[in-house]
């Protein structure tokens, strides 16, 4: 089974995650993405939904126009977990 982070554990992690935005309410990651425009967006959406099924963890994202919000949670394991933290890095190798 797959566990949360502790404290130690998340603060480590997101010192990593310079990008990401710790959301307490939902013990998940954050991170707003914008490009040029709609096609750009959606483009990055797929790449990430690619790498989300081979990993099978997806992310929980909206998207407007030519920004993607992404939310980075584990829901069996009950909030943040090293699966998220994962993500999150091969996620931004798509745009940094």
């Amino acid at each position: 089974m797959i566990e949360a982070l502790n404290e130690q554990e998340r603060a480590d992690a997101l010192d990593g995650l310079p990008d990401w935005d710790y959301d307490d309410a939902r013990d998940a990651i954050t991170r707003s993405f914008t490009f040029e425009n709609f096609s750009e967006a959606f483009a990055f959406m797929t790449q990430v939904a690619l790498m989300a099924e081979k990993a099978d963890h997806h992310p929980e994202w909206s998207n407007v126009y030519n920004r993607v919000d992404v939310l980075l949670t584990t829901h069996d394991a009950g909030g943040l977990s090293a699966r998220d933290v994962e993500m999150a890095g091969q996620i931004d190798t798509l745009v940094d």
